[in-house]
Order: C-alpha cells, then structure tokens, then sequence
C-alpha cells in the first residue's frame, strides 16, 4: 500500500498529454500516496486534453508550460514559491522528435531536428533542475524518464535513442553534482505503453508484441506499475537512491 507514502510532500508534474500519458499514471499515484501536486499543460490547444486529468487530481497549481516558450517555466517556478515556498519532487516526463527526424534514418537527422530535440527532452530536465533547486531547501527528488533505446539499438527509435542516452548521462552527472545537497537524481525506463508519445514511433504495435514476447513473463507493464516505482522513487524510501536507471519493463531489459 502508498497510502500516505507521500504525505506533506509537494511535487510539480510536467508532461501530462491525457490520461494515458506516462506522467498522468505517475500523478494519480502520487496524489494517491499523500502528495499535493502542481501540474502543468503546454498550451491551449492540450489543456482541454489535460484537464480532466487535473480535476480529478485537484492541483494546488494547474499552469501552462512549454518549454520552447523563454519564461514560461520561470514563471511555473515563481507560482511554486510564492504559493509552497518549497518542493520536494519534481516529475520531468517529456520528449519531442520532428516527425520526418524521428521517421528518418539517425544518419538523416537534421541540425535542427536533433538540437530541438536534446532541448525539448534533456536541456529542459537541466533548466528545470536549476530552477527546483533552491525550492528543495531541505532536499528531494527529481525524476525523469527513459526507455530501453537509450541502452540498446531499438528498431524504428531512430535518434531518440541517442537522445535518450543523453538524458541517462545528464541525470547520472546531476545526481552526483547534487548529492551534497541531498537531491537525488533518477529515471525510470518503462517498458512500451501505449501513449500518444509512442504513438509516433513507426511499427510500435510491433514493439509491443516483441516486449511481451521478449520479457520473462511475457506481460505488459502498466501505467500503475510506473506510478508505484515513481511513488518509491520519490518517497523517503528511496533516500539513498540516485544517479539509478529505474527498469519498469516486466525484465524485458535482461534478455536485451
């Protein structure tokens, strides 16, 4: 059981899309096990999308954020301290590709595509890390999130895969830059979900089938098994865990 798990801590979740959505999974648990939450959508066309995800969350802070926008994620960080004056966790659950990039060949990508790319899914982890910090005055943790990809050549992932290898490297470096300050630094690699992010990657049903048939016990992970390992990763349970890649892929990741 989470139950009160996370009581008394206050954590910003960015990277709800639905209530699909890796992020929305991890939200529900946490507000589950005690947490009050923050919560962000992109712009106005998303919010309807997200929306009914809040309500039933009941966010102390729903804002808009997009990180391509200068100052908009300064300004969901000034709302957290005027309204908080602390946090304790942040969820850092987003990632973008140009589809004619992410379709392509990595040898294909454009200069354009892979900067926008390592902005949107990593450069943005790091500028929301620097602005958390002085909020987690008395520590906490910061999670993101990556896939298998990172480690091992994934059909059709194309150049997120070197992406999300960058995103491994940038949270190993944070979590032994920030250890002092007793913030911990971790990602979680799900297995394949069926979201709208995914949704995007070519033949993805057949990645599906591969990871069923590929994993121990031939299953699926779900969006609750997600949830529940961020719950402990950013719970008190995990005080001496950082800088860790988080498998949550029903052991998919051993036979790779």
């Amino acid at each position: 059981m989470i139950e009160n798990l996370l009581k008394g801590k206050r954590g910003l979740i960015v990277g709800v899309a639905n209530r699909h959505s890796i992020a929305a999974g991890c939200a529900v648990a946490f507000r589950a096990a005690g947490a009050e939450l923050a919560m962000t959508y992109v712009d106005e066309k998303s919010k309807p999308f997200v929306a009914p995800v809040a309500a039933n969350l009941d966010p102390a802070l729903f804002l808009p954020l997009d990180v391509e926008v200068d100052g908009q994620m300064e300004a969901v960080f000034e709302a957290i301290e005027q309204k908080w004056g602390k946090l304790d966790f942040v969820l850092h659950s987003i990632a973008y590709c140009r589809k004619d990039d992410l379709h392509g060949p990595v040898s294909a990508c454009s200069k354009e595509g892979f900067a926008q790319a390592m902005d949107v899914s990593v450069h943005s982890l790091i500028r929301m890390t620097r602005l958390a910090i002085p909020l987690m005055k008395d520590g906490g943790s910061i999670l993101t999130m990556s896939y298998f990809g990172a480690e091992k050549v994934i059909d059709n992932y194309n150049i997120m895969g070197p992406v999300k290898s960058a995103l491994e490297g940038t949270v190993r470096y944070l979590a032994a830059e920030l250890g002092p300050k007793q913030i911990r630094v971790n990602a979680i690699s799900p297995g394949p979900l069926q979201t709208r992010a995914a949704s995007g990657i070519a033949h993805f049903d057949e990645l599906i089938d591969a990871a069923r048939n590929r994993a121990p016990g031939q299953t699926l992970v779900t969006l609750e098994d997600v949830g529940h390992m961020a719950t402990g990763l950013v719970s008190d349970l995990s005080r001496n865990v950082t800088g860790n890649i988080a498998y949550v892929d029903a052991g998919y990741h051993v036979r790779g």
